[in-house]
């Protein structure tokens, strides 16, 4: 049985005193900010006493298009996120799975594999931070345990490798998030699909391309758009690991974000950055629901 909101209901004064904190809360702590950033990254930001911001129009973005630095911290970042989002929803998924075939000792799995989502970014970074470094495990494990290499690798000083790290540290910590989402969404699937199809002779993996994904096709969506939005805000991993080093090559674009605003004081540049890394999130965002659209009108 569903209810509806009678019309006259929301003419209630009431009514608008639940809505107003949290519409409030949304302006201040969203459109205000956001609307603000557009209009700084138009100017020559100043920030001291009374100092006067000149209207430079379309150079901060010219400027951040032509940044070399800027072109490989947004490169870092698509990698970044291209590797670590599929990669923690299909571990998760397939842990939930799991989970979700199982009876006893459920909770013990859930609660190890979601550790590593309540640990500290700052604690587990610096964990991994001496797991690969010159004299970390990883180096130890190769030398001295599988003796593949006679040398140290210096895994944090280069680009690729010290991403290596940081993407490996970002599927390590979001798996377990993952896990949880795909496990409610799995017991919402009725029982009773499975049953017919296992007496109409559906195997394992029929049962889980016609039932399984269409059951938690919201879900998947869903946990795609969240992570890719955390993947383009990704911070703390690279700050503790490399901090941008060597020589910027390690930047992602809130990092290089964070060193314009804070260290070089350049706020329009900054301001512009974050514009031009929202229209990319925005951009990606709808291509991921064109994408489940597609599939669901295939259907």
């Amino acid at each position: 049985m569903t209810t509806r909101t009678h019309p006259k209901a929301m003419k209630d004064p009431r009514i608008w005193a639940i809505f107003l904190p949290g519409f409030l809360f949304v302006v201040l702590f969203t459109f205000y900010p956001m609307g603000k950033m557009l209009i700084m990254s138009f100017f020559d930001w100043q920030i001291g006493y009374q100092q006067i911001s000149p209207y430079i129009g379309l150079a901060n973005y010219q400027a951040v298009l032509n940044d070399p630095i800027a072109a490989v911290a947004i490169v870092n970042t698509f990698a970044y996120a291209f590797i670590t989002v599929p990669m923690q929803m299909v571990i998760g998924l397939g842990v939930a799975l799991l989970i979700h075939g199982i009876t006893r000792f459920s909770v013990f799995f859930r609660l190890g594999y979601y550790l590593p989502v309540i640990t500290s970014w700052v604690v587990v970074a610096l964990l991994f931070r001496y797991i690969f470094s010159n004299a970390g495990l990883f180096n130890y494990f190769l030398t001295d345990i599988i003796k593949i290499t006679d040398t140290h690798i210096g895994w944090l000083s280069t680009r690729w490798s010290a991403l290596f790290a940081a993407m490996l540290l970002g599927i390590w910590k979001g798996i377990g998030w993952n896990m949880v989402i795909f496990l409610a969404a799995l017991q919402a699937v009725p029982k009773s699909l499975y049953e017919a199809a296992e007496i109409d002779g559906a195997n394992a993996s029929q049962r889980f391309r016609f039932i399984t994904l269409p059951g938690i096709k919201g879900t998947l969506l869903f946990v795609s758009v969240m992570l890719m939005i955390g993947a383009f805000n990704t911070y703390t991993p690279i700050t503790v690991l490399t901090n941008g080093n060597p020589a910027h090559q390690t930047e992602v674009v809130l990092t290089w974000m964070y060193f314009k605003t804070f260290e070089a004081l350049d706020m329009g540049y900054a301001a512009a950055l974050s514009m031009i890394i929202t229209l990319i999130i925005i951009t990606i965002t709808v291509l991921i629901f064109v994408v489940f659209r597609q599939k669901e009108d295939r259907r």
